[in-house]
């Protein structure tokens, strides 16, 4: 029933959906919902949304009844319940497996990741394991304003739905149109555990929730139905203020004998990314003729290679013309999907199969990456004023957090905050606040030209000779482009092209808006130790007619998976300089 206990006294179901409840009341009073509940089971009455006598529509919780209060079947008829059974049939369920499809900034939705299950079917092999049917919560998205999308998704304006997909859907679009490595983790669940919990799968095509997006998301749900199989898990109490993805992951995993075992589903730019550094100088530039030209196999260059480099570089331009077929804008596939079927062609004339190509990972799986949360104390100096610090972060990373787990060049900071206390003034004050400060590090290459892209709004601290240290509301955007090199480590350099507005009593007319640009580079110097370099010019016409000229200079070296050390120093113009030195633990 989704109950769950209030502050003060009652209860209250987390369930919106009043065709759920068989009492006008249930979903406030589980005393009535029963009473209601066991009056419908004598009845032949359609409810839910599905429209079923109530021993039909709410399966699992008739049989638990039954179970518990031993129904005599003579004086409580027991209803047949065709469509649940042929349901149940189709499935025909062996073993549960938690999915977790990787981050995607480019979906707000999907930004932190996305878990659901898939029903593994008895007799199915590795092969056909993608024809198995999943069980999915989403919002039903009712429009179209990206606005009007954050508002509601954060404060409940969406329903959230239960449905049943199969699972090669789901690959198609997390692997293949949004480039998202798949995470598999088979449960060890018993066959009684799976029934009931398909039993209340079922129950639940008759309830929409109300969908919040840090709380109560996809991976909240699929872990109350993880419970309703094992109540012992106990899984969604964990979760008090929101519930991000890749923690939920680390919480399955660490409860003991929960997985059985994890498989990767690479996605298919990683397949490409990866096969593509397996080839030498000479093969590299083949393979991008024969993208550009499929008559680039009848050149002499390339027919000298041996068969099977010939065929592994055939298949690579095969996998990335089918990558692109994919992803291409409507109406833009069709030239693509051409020089695909030129390449099959000419790959069908040597009689040499597909050698099976193991792929590595970039990112490691989420629930080996630090945790989400994360807090800081620290001390430093700004314009001569030592002081002391405290920061705080609800979530995710940012780019100098380590990135096992998460997407390399991604960062994803909401409701971070930074109290300091001066001492020459004896003032304590809030320094700075992000209510959101994302950023997307894409690198390009001859293959993959994703822009990058950054925006962040908050609150900061200006500095002037008429006022010093004036509280700044912040909103900043941008569009850019990135690179990646592997000299020392792993290299990432990337520039901006961005807009910036302020409101600050610091300003003149109490307003700038403007624009510039941002170069910068981010380096993992070593496993343990990342830099992250950036100069910012913005000049601002609008409002103040001012610049503004900005230094950084960051570095996190590593103790511990969730234990760090940071220093950074900040230049603003003006002559305001900033250090600090702060150590940072994630919870």
């Amino acid at each position: 029933m989704h109950y769950r206990e209030n502050l003060g006294a009652g209860y209250t179901s987390e369930v919106d959906d009043p065709g759920f409840f068989m009492a006008p009341t249930g979903k406030t009073d589980p005393q009535a919902e029963l009473e209601a509940t066991l009056a419908k089971f004598f009845s032949d009455e359609l409810v839910g949304r599905s429209r079923q006598p109530a021993q039909c529509a709410f399966v699992a919780r008739y049989h638990w009844l039954k179970s518990e209060l031993a129904f005599d079947d003579r004086r409580l008829p027991p209803q047949t319940c065709e469509r649940f059974r042929s349901w149940f049939a189709e499935m025909n369920p062996q073993s549960i497996t938690l999915i977790f499809a990787s981050a995607f900034l480019n979906n707000p939705s999907s930004m932190f990741g996305h878990t659901f299950l898939r029903i593994d079917q008895k007799g199915q092999t590795e092969q056909t394991r993608l024809l198995a049917y999943t069980i999915n919560y989403a919002a039903e998205v009712t429009t179209e304003n990206e606005f009007a999308f954050a508002i509601l998704g954060v404060f409940g304006g969406f329903k959230g739905y239960f449905s049943t997909i199969p699972y090669y859907i789901k690959v198609q679009e997390y692997r293949d149109f949004e480039n998202r490595d798949i995470w598999e983790y088979r449960l060890n669940l018993s066959a009684e555990q799976i029934t009931r919990m398909l039993m209340h799968a079922w129950e639940l095509g008759n309830a929409y929730f109300d969908y919040f997006f840090f709380k109560e998301n996809c991976s909240y749900h699929i872990l109350s139905l993880l419970e309703v199989a094992d109540p012992r898990l106990r899984l969604t109490d964990q979760f008090v203020a929101w519930t991000v993805p890749a923690d939920t992951v680390r919480v399955i995993t660490q409860y003991p004998g929960l997985v059985a075992d994890i498989a990767y589903r690479p996605s298919r730019s990683t397949q490409i990314r990866r096969k593509r550094a397996m080839l030498s100088k000479g093969e590299d530039q083949s393979v991008l003729r024969l993208i550009d030209d499929p008559a680039a196999a009848d050149s002499s260059e390339f027919t000298r290679l041996p068969p099977d480099r010939q065929t592994f570089l055939l298949d690579l331009a095969t996998d990335y013309l089918r990558y692109r077929s994919a992803t291409a804008p409507a109406g833009g596939a069709a030239p693509y999907r051409d020089q695909q079927r030129a390449l099959l062609v000419i790959r069908s004339r040597i009689k040499i199969p597909s050698e099976d190509t193991p792929i590595m990972p970039f990112t490691n799986r989420p629930e080996l990456g630090h945790s989400t949360s994360r807090a800081g104390l620290g001390a430093g100096w700004r314009q001569d004023e030592f002081f002391e610090e405290l920061t705080v972060r609800a979530g995710y990373h940012d780019l100098l957090d380590p990135d096992v787990g998460f997407t390399s060049g991604a960062q994803i900071e909401l409701l971070s905050f930074s109290l300091r206390h001066y001492n020459r003034r004896d003032q304590s004050r809030l320094e700075r606040f992000k209510l959101a400060d994302i950023v997307s590090l894409t690198p390009m290459d001859a293959l993959f030209k994703s822009p990058s892209w950054k925006i962040s709004a908050g609150y900061d601290t200006v500095n002037r000779h008429d006022c010093r240290y004036c509280g700044n509301a912040n909103l900043n955007g941008g569009i850019g482009a990135a690179v990646e090199t592997h000299w020392v480590r792993h290299e990432l350099y990337f520039a901006f092209a961005e807009l910036d507005a302020n409101y600050s009593h610091a300003f003149e007319q109490n307003h700038r808006v403007g624009g510039g640009g941002t170069a910068g580079l981010l380096a993992d110097l070593t496993e343990r130790w990342k830099i992250l370099l950036s100069t910012t010019y913005l000049r601002y016409p609008v409002g103040e007619d001012s610049d503004d000229w900005r230094v950084s200079f960051q570095q996190r070296f590593t103790l511990q998976k969730d234990l760090a050390l940071r220093l950074e120093f900040n230049h603003w113009d003006r002559h305001d300089n900033e250090a600090v030195l702060s150590v940072q633990v994630y919870f």
